[in-house]
């Protein structure tokens, strides 16, 4: 497995409109290959937004980078200041404090 954490902040719109537009891309993401799972993130307070992503694998995570979604990300003008971020997992205590092994 694989962690990626992307963050933006939100620029031109709200977090209704952010809302909307995660319901609206969430099938996109749970149809991605290699995507075990996404968790959004919101901080309204700190208009600070994104993402958890847990990867099968880097491989996963590199063709999703390669990819129309991630390029998208990177060009909308609503998100701002994108952050990316991934780490290896350390799988012995991972399956101690159940993380998905």
């Amino acid at each position: 497995m694989h962690i990626q954490v992307i963050t933006f902040k939100l620029d031109g719109i709200d977090d209704a409109a952010y809302q909307a537009h995660a319901e609206q891309h969430a099938p996109a993401f749970a149809a991605m290959p290699g995507l075990r799972a996404k968790i959004w993130l919101a901080n309204q307070q700190a208009n600070t937004y994104g993402g958890v992503y847990a990867w099968d694998d880097i491989a996963a995570m590199r063709a999703y980078q390669d990819g129309k979604m991630f390029q998208g990300l990177q060009a909308n003008p609503h998100m701002v200041e994108v952050t990316v971020r991934d780490f290896s997992v350390l799988a012995d205590p991972t399956k101690v404090t159940r993380g998905g092994y």
